[in-house]
């Protein structure tokens, strides 16, 4: 069987299949970040499509950690039943495994839909207060809040009561975002973060609160469930966090029991200088793997189900993560199946729509 199609475990959640849905954006919720049918159809479609796990977009666990006004929220019990709603169409026979990504924006909250032209809100009405590590403003944008001590603790008691609600919601898994200059990654960077206190200055104490949420959602999130983190691994700015900064993120990770890194990278700074092309991330996950011993999850323009089987089979990472690939084609995971060979879960009713689809193995 090829290793896209090999069955994968993350503590007691068993994975028939390597391939995962990238958490994206939709930006189609209430303006209470209440789930809508956008999300149901969305997200069901990824369900009977045969992935191996379907990651939900960024989930805010505090209003003001929305993206967008249209962000999904998790800061409320009244979330729950939409969350629930669509873990439920996972759980169905045509379904599959489904996680949701809890974030806080920071410093680049607040801005409207990309659609829109992704301007920032005013902050007088329509926007919120902006919250980062330390005041340093993302460039063109309001300056954050830095967050003292006792704010510290009340947002980290967010990322918490979040956590307990996906598990209410019956996620399998959470993924904590520490990546692409939101909140966490802000602690991380040295290039938004210029605290002088316990949560800044080296990098031991610019890993501090990141580590600190993590291991508090360790403590909650069931035992059985796994808990991953994404990282950002490089800024692509001369100065910033480093793959070597990672590399040692992730080793503290793994004691704290993280269970998988997904690598990818930049997101701080205007100013970088990014080598994009299909797989260009792969090298961060490789290394992260063999350096600090932790599952790894590849992302980064991995639509080539070639290049994407090839990643796992060269044995660059555990995971592969497709993101715009699925955008394009919600039935990737088919046509991977159809071209390799492969086993998939496949709805009884759509059986008949690809002469190839009735002979695949199940």
């Amino acid at each position: 069987m090829e290793p896209l199609f090999q069955p994968f475990a993350l503590r007691d959640l068993a994975l028939p299949n390597r391939i995962v849905v990238s958490p994206m954006a939709q930006y189609s919720a209430e303006q209470d970040g209440r789930v809508t049918d956008w999300h149901l159809m969305h997200y069901g479609t990824f369900a009977a499509s045969g992935p191996g796990l379907t990651i939900l977009e960024a989930t805010a666990v505090l209003p003001e950690g929305r993206v967008s006004p249209k962000c999904l929220g998790l800061w409320d019990d009244g979330h729950i039943p939409g969350l629930r709603r669509i873990v439920d169409f996972f759980r169905r026979p045509a379904g599959g495994r489904v996680g949701i990504q809890l974030a806080h924006a920071g410093r680049k909250a607040a801005v409207r839909p990309p659609w829109e032209g992704g301007a920032p809100l005013d902050g007088e009405g329509e926007g919120w207060p902006l919250w980062g590590a330390s005041d340093c403003a993302y460039p063109g944008r309001r300056a954050p809040c830095a967050p003292t001590a006792g704010q510290l603790e009340q947002i980290a008691d967010a990322y918490v009561a979040a956590a307990v609600r996906a598990d209410a919601a019956g996620f399998d898994l959470i993924e904590l975002h520490c990546a692409h200059g939101y909140f966490l990654n802000n602690f991380l960077s040295p290039l938004s973060n210029t605290r002088t206190d316990a949560w800044g200055g080296d990098r031991e104490g610019r890993m501090r609160y990141p580590l600190e949420v993590f291991s508090r959602l360790r403590v909650i999130w069931p035992a059985n469930k796994p808990l991953g983190v994404r990282i950002s691994a490089t800024e692509w700015v001369a100065g910033g966090w480093e793959i070597e900064d990672t590399v040692a993120f992730a080793r503290r990770l793994k004691s704290l029991g993280c269970d998988y890194v997904a690598l990818s990278s930049g997101g701080t700074s205007p100013d970088q200088k990014v080598a994009a092309g299909p797989g260009y991330q792969v090298p961060f996950a490789a290394e992260v793997r063999s350096r600090a011993d932790v599952v790894t999850m590849a992302v980064g323009m991995l639509s080539d189900s070639g290049l994407a089987n090839d990643v796992l089979r060269r044995g660059e990472a555990d995971l592969v993560a497709v993101g715009r690939g699925m955008l394009f084609n919600p039935r990737w995971a088919w046509q991977a199946a159809v071209d390799l060979h492969g086993s998939l879960r496949v709805p009884p009713p759509y059986l008949r729509c690809h002469p190839d689809m009735r002979d695949l193995p199940r």
